[in-house]
């Protein structure tokens, strides 16, 4: 049994609760007492000799993190800045703190350094980012600056790693779901109080598009009771193309219609979902695996033999796992929905997201 459903699981009963409330209490103690260490010069963090920008949160899972590392690497990059993306590769198989390296010559298995590292990797190869994996930050972050003579480090989900200075916090929060009940976990979903969105440099509003101007609006208001100077943007998920992933053809958003299926193994499964649904997919079966799951041959082999004859559309990450023998399984008519996070507003808040890569003036 995975950690949520074992999590769902004991909060239906009173018992449970108990314990998932007092986990998240000794939780909240041992991060307050990490924050102050660093807070009052009794740890010290690390500054590397270029600049360090975070994209990271305060909940965990679903906040469309990776889709804003991608696009501040590709801003980045399309301006001839020199940037390498880091990451700790959550769930890889190797174990090693030594940094892993992928470029768009690396041959290596995702199983070494994750499926979202991975991914990024892939999207990102028509820009030359390297992404460099390890579960000690800033020996990656060395190992980018002396191999890649890197301008600007992207942080991936590093907001509660004191051990690096920052140059700048950006911080993605949910707006479906900013902080749901406003626990730390296990028993809710925050990873740090909300009073830690005080070290944001940029708040960026995520899924903006699925709530109203009215709760939008109570939401800016909450985080300005946190943080007063931040620039707060909204964001949408915005779908751009199917590719099929037997031929690597790009295929428009009006090449699918009617039914289908679908499957993930995302933290908000239900996003992915609402999103198809948004475009005009009638979603006929539905399958939800954990986050950050690693697909067998007989979990594809399951969604051959039920889907039906419906085209079956997942996401990229999940598409990077699939298992070798995967052609042979699923036969055809499989697609990948490439989706792309985009800064609402106007050309001037889409430059505030710029000015904090770059660190440049207003």
């Amino acid at each position: 049994m995975d950690l949520q459903r074992a999590k769902d699981k004991m909060n239906k009963n009173f018992l449970g609760r108990a314990v998932l409330f007092a986990l998240s209490k000794v939780y909240g103690w041992a991060e307050a007492a990490n924050r102050a260490a660093y807070r009052k010069g009794w740890r010290k963090a690390e500054h590397i000799n270029t600049r360090v920008v975070c994209v990271g949160n305060i909940t965990a899972g679903g906040t469309g993190k990776t889709t804003a590392v991608l696009l501040a690497a590709a801003t980045l990059a399309k301006q001839g800045v020199r940037v390498a993306v880091v990451s700790r590769g959550y769930k890889r198989h190797a174990k090693g703190s030594e940094p892993v390296i992928l470029t768009e010559k690396s041959e290596v298995d995702w199983h070494e350094v994750g499926d979202e590292p991975f991914m990024m990797s892939r999207l990102l190869k028509n820009y030359n980012v390297p992404i460099v994996i390890s579960a000690n930050r800033v020996r990656a972050c060395y190992k980018a600056v002396v191999r890649f003579k890197s301008k600007v480090i992207l942080l991936d989900d590093g907001m509660q790693h004191h051990k690096l200075y920052r140059d700048a916090n950006i911080v993605l929060v949910d707006a479906k779901n900013p902080f749901g009940n406003g626990h730390l976990l296990p028993y809710g979903i925050l990873r740090e109080p909300v009073t830690s969105l005080e070290r944001a440099s940029l708040i960026l509003l995520t899924h903006t598009e699925q709530v109203s101007e009215a709760d939008l609006h109570a939401l800016k208001e909450q985080i300005r009771s946190y943080n007063a100077k931040a620039e707060i943007l909204q964001s949408i998920h915005e779908p751009q193309y199917y590719m099929d992933v037997f031929t690597g053809t790009q295929l428009p958003l009006s090449a699918l219609k009617g039914g289908a299926a679908c499957f993930c193994a995302l933290g908000h499964p239900e996003t992915f979902e609402n999103t198809l649904s948004g475009i005009g997919i009638n979603l006929k079966q539905k399958w939800r695996f954990a986050d950050h799951h690693h697909y067998t041959e007989g979990d594809l082999q399951t969604l051959a033999d039920t889907r039906g004859g419906l085209p079956l559309i997942t996401t990229f990450k999940d598409w990077v796992k699939f298992p070798s023998r995967w052609r042979e399984i699923l036969e055809k008519d499989v697609y990948v929905l490439a989706v792309h996070l985009k800064i609402c507003g106007s050309d001037a808040q889409r430059k505030i997201f710029e000015q904090v890569l770059l660190g440049a003036k207003k």
